[in-house]
């Protein structure tokens, strides 16, 4: 599970670079951020998780996230939160 959860952080966080540079000029402010979150991570989530999800399935489970992180946790980094929501509910 260990493994697991450190595997998540890094395609979090290498999501998290990825578009930040991808939305520099508007410094990062994207509103449909979880389409752009669900193309990037559905392969590498799949592979990791053992997973199949539609791109749909996908930005349900990122909102739900957000949503969840914002309400139990919300100092709390985004990325260590969602490799955390991710393993428990797929390991």
């Amino acid at each position: 599970m260990k493994d697991t959860y450190q595997q998540l952080l890094g395609i979090f966080l290498d999501a998290k670079e990825t578009h930040a540079k991808a939305f520099a000029a508007t410094d990062g402010q994207d509103p449909e951020w979880p389409l752009w979150y669900a193309d990037f991570l559905m392969k590498p989530l799949g592979v990791v998780l053992s997973a199949s999800f539609t791109k749909s399935e996908l930005v349900y489970l990122l909102v739900l996230a957000d949503k969840e992180q914002r309400l139990r946790a919300p100092g709390a980094d985004w990325a260590s939160y969602y490799a955390r929501f991710f393993t428990e509910r797929f390991t």
